[in-house]
């Protein structure tokens, strides 16, 4: 396939790209927030001379998936570390870029710094972004709690009672295991997630054999974390392929969309959309609608709004639409956003997910469709739905939160 070809179909979200030379080398790596805008610039005619060199010796392209930009800052210093690439230049060269460095010690602080010294740390990077960067170690460290003080206190610090840190100033965890946590977190910043999934995998099927449930059960939010953060689909392409099959689209759902409404009584109406692409939350394409045009609690109406409102900007604008999309609900819900996009003209599969039975709607069958419950396919939903179930409740109750303050 023509690069030109090849490039049209990248998809509209954050990742890695990776430009391959004649002998299939890789010449260069770079990431961006949305895949196709970033890699289709390089098609122009207005390119620097550097530029210009790059392409006339590109012979193929490939891409990496990742579930927000600073991820991909993440994987694209960890793939450059790797494979050296000829031109990228700057990131191997340049001293001023930041980098995260851990420090050899009992306990190790993971902080960035933009001075590599000869002093036994292990740094990685470098990165080109130190914003990106500190996004990146805030959502590590939300599951991989570690010290980030460069001289260890005597006394816990807010890092502790935020859950940041485990505190190994006052003895709150083992040197095994932070030590674990260490190497977790240095798999992640190498480009190994995958390699750490499979540990925790391991890790927790022992746990649960021995009955530790609740061990098993954070190990569990471990691996569906780091699902989302490494650069691979959150679930096995069977899971598309299954869910194009059972639901006779014509072609893989790539892209799904999901919507969920949130209210009290019609109060504070909310709705949500959230993005997956390639079965990874595309979490730069969510979206948050304050329901306008609804009086009172209907949660139909309210959906259609922000179905109508969503759906009208991505024609007029001429924007790539959904290979799917799911409904939190029943058949009334998917009648309710069906006929919005009838309205509109638009021609997008569409089907509901009802909590009681697990059961999907489809507009073409009566009937519902019950799969099984080891169904990867029913897996992957389920897992988009309660994600955007999860994005509509956490909006609804900053817009509470923000109406008891205007109250007082």
């Amino acid at each position: 396939m023509a690069i030109e070809e090849k490039i049209k179909q990248f998809p509209d979200s954050p990742g890695v790209y990776l430009m391959k030379g004649a002998r299939g080398e890789i010449i260069y790596i770079g990431k961006a927030k949305s895949l196709k805008k970033r890699v289709t610039s390089y098609l122009g005619k207005d390119l620097t001379e550097k530029t210009a060199r790059l392409m006339l010796n590109v012979a193929d392209i490939e891409y990496k998936i990742c579930p927000t930009q600073s991820m991909a800052l993440v994987l694209e210093a960890a793939l450059v570390r790797k494979f050296m690439p000829k031109y990228n230049v700057s990131l191997r060269d340049d001293k001023s870029f930041p980098l995260v460095k851990i420090t050899k010690e009992e306990f190790p602080a993971v902080y960035i710094t933009r001075k590599k010294e000869d002093d036994g740390a292990s740094y990685f990077g470098p990165y080109t972004n130190a914003k990106l960067l500190r996004q990146a170690l805030k959502v590590i460290r939300k599951y991989f709690p570690f010290r980030s003080c460069k001289t260890l206190p005597n006394k816990a610090c807010i890092y502790y009672r935020l859950k940041l840190s485990p505190a190994p100033c006052i003895g709150k965890i083992s040197r095994q295991d932070y030590a674990k946590t260490i190497k977790d977190i240095s798999l992640i910043l190498s480009g190994s997630t995958e390699e750490l999934i499979k540990n925790l995998t391991r890790e927790m099927e022992g746990q649960s054999k021995h009955q530790m449930f609740e061990e098993a059960a954070t190990l569990r939010d471990k691996i569906l974390a780091l699902s989302s953060l490494r650069d691979e689909i959150y679930s096995s392409q069977n899971s598309l392929e299954e869910l194009r099959d059972k639901l006779q689209l014509k072609k893989l759902p790539m892209r799904i969309e999901a919507f969920d409404v949130s209210n009290i009584l019609g109060l504070q109406a909310t709705a949500s959309l959230v993005s997956f692409y390639n079965g990874v939350a595309d979490k730069d394409n969510y979206r948050r609608f304050r329901i306008k045009t609804v009086q009172g609690a209907d949660d139909y109406k309210m959906l259609a709004e922000a179905v109508s409102r969503r759906y009208k900007r991505l024609k007029e604008k001429n924007l790539n639409l959904p290979d799917l999309i799911l409904i939190d609900g029943g058949k009334g819900q998917l009648s309710a956003a069906e006929n919005e996009l009838k309205r509109l003209e638009l021609d997008i599969p569409i089907i509901s997910l009802a909590k009681r039975e697990e059961e999907i709607f489809t507009p073409q069958s009566t009937r519902p469709l019950r799969l099984k419950n080891n169904s990867a396919a029913l897996r992957l939903i389920q897992h988009i739905r309660d994600e955007s179930h999860r994005f509509a409740l956490k909006y609804h109750q900053v817009l509470r939160r923000k109406k008891l303050m205007d109250e007082l």
